[in-house]
């Protein structure tokens, strides 16, 4: 699956900037200086921004298609924010077998979004994953560190409800 760049405002704090500068200071001249950059980044912002990625960059000396090449190769890395709930849905070779495609598709519906996507008031991202190592329960899906298996589509609006209630 493609990675998307967030198309949303990006606004970081003084704090947040001052920490990427340090990171990135740190790492000046080491090899492969890259990829704990964006790891650090990432802790610091909870995705990796296109500005956090030119930051990164410019500190480091690398070009910005460097920077997000290695950002877009590791799924570990996420181009795009999370929301205060992020819900992963399996597409594993079990999972998809007993319909988790259809457990995404509600809800994409019901949240309006597409995978590697947020909703517009941070409460929900989507993101749909190759395995989440829980085969015997599939489908499965996570949200946050909860895992929900077994799933049916219709399930979904009552899980989505038990989130959007807190």
């Amino acid at each position: 699956m493609q990675k998307r760049i967030s198309h949303l405002p990006f606004h970081d704090t003084p704090e947040q900037a001052q920490k990427l500068d340090a990171a990135i200071e740190g790492l000046k001249g080491q090899p492969g200086a890259v990829m704990p950059a964006l790891h650090q980044a990432q802790d610091i912002y909870g995705y990796l921004p296109q500005e956090v990625l030119k930051k990164i960059a410019d500190g480091l000396g690398v070009s910005l298609e460097e920077v997000f090449g290695v950002a877009t190769f590791y799924s570990q890395f996420s181009l795009t924010p999370k929301g205060r709930n992020h819900i992963s849905v399996c597409l594993g070779t079990a999972c998809y077998v007993k319909g988790s495609d259809k457990v995404l598709d509600r809800l994409v519906a019901k949240l309006g979004i597409q995978p590697e996507e947020c909703t517009e008031d941070g409460e929900f991202s989507l993101t749909a994953c190759r395995c989440i190592g829980a085969c015997g329960l599939a489908p499965v899906m996570t949200v946050n560190d909860e895992v929900y298996g077994r799933l049916v589509p219709e399930d979904v609006d009552k899980i989505l409800a038990q989130y959007a209630a807190k």
